[in-house]
């Protein structure tokens, strides 16, 4: 492995993060998908990372090997998430402002932290963001989401709907996150996370949305049935300081269905002063 495991305890919740490189620290947030975490969503671009920024992929709650606190005592609402992933930027950082990427929830989660927090995000990548009330307007896709049932083929039809029709996924990445499905405490933190998003969701407000000044790089897959494509123009639309890149082919897994060339767009985004806010 290229990186280091390590923990970290930040708001009640024993925090599991991949740790690699040195340089300007880069924050990876995950995306919500039953089966989701650090490793599997960012195993292919942490090496490229690594060479320019010491990045950091976190598990968020309920996800990966992080806590699964029980949700009756534990909100896994978007106001917790965000409060818990401002949290763990406060404990892992150097003090200075970090650069951001979250994909899907990771998204809304990134997009919520820059929302509430701008003094600690230097610049931001949306890629398949949640946090727009812009949707599929075909609601079986998202269904679909909802419906996994915790065995193989489950996770292969889940998949099905998040990965773009030209990336061959592997059974290991099957195996690998139904496997994490079943850890002690997935399922009710999975239950808890879909009890708490009628109440609590991942949607901002226009005016929340239209206020973020961060340098913003929009990101999206042309073939998204989730974050379609609507959505990433959006963000683009309300965001002042926003720049976009749509990958054609891809799904909502750009990071997995075209590392090398994710990792590319957004290292010349954050390297290069060109992409800043106006004076």
């Amino acid at each position: 492995m290229v990186w280091q495991s390590r923990h970290v305890t930040v708001a009640g919740v024993d925090t599991h993060y991949l740790e690699a490189g040195q340089g300007e620290t880069l924050v990876l947030i995950h995306g919500g998908g039953a089966g989701a975490d650090a490793e599997g969503n960012w195993k292919d671009c942490i090496p490229e990372y690594a060479k320019s920024f010491r990045v950091v992929a976190v598990d968020m709650p309920g996800f990966g090997r992080s806590g699964r606190p029980d949700p009756s005592t534990f909100s896994y609402g978007q106001t917790n998430r965000n409060r818990h992933m401002i949290a763990f930027i406060e404990a892992i950082a150097d003090g200075k402002p970090i650069l951001l990427i979250g994909n899907s929830m990771g998204g809304a989660t990134a997009l919520g932290v820059t929302i509430q927090r701008p003094d600690l995000v230097k610049k931001l990548v949306l890629m398949g963001a949640a946090g727009l009330d812009i949707a599929n307007p075909d609601p079986s896709q998202r269904a679909a989401l909802g419906n996994y049932d915790y065995t193989i083929e489950g996770m292969r039809r889940l998949v099905g709907v998040l990965a773009g029709p030209h990336y061959e996924v592997s059974d290991e990445l099957i195996a690998y996150r139904h496997a994490l499905t079943l850890q002690p405490g997935a399922r009710e933190a999975s239950e808890g996370i879909r009890e708490h998003m009628r109440t609590d969701g991942m949607i901002y407000s226009h005016e929340a949305i239209s206020g973020v000044q961060t340098p913003t790089l929009v990101v999206g897959g042309k073939l998204d049935k989730i974050a379609v494509l609507e959505r990433t123009y959006g963000y683009l639309r309300l965001m002042p300081n926003s720049w976009g890149f749509i990958f054609p082919h891809i799904g909502h897994w750009v990071m997995m269905e075209a590392p090398a060339e994710f990792v590319a767009v957004t290292r010349d985004f954050f390297s290069n002063d060109m992409f800043k806010a106006p004076a």
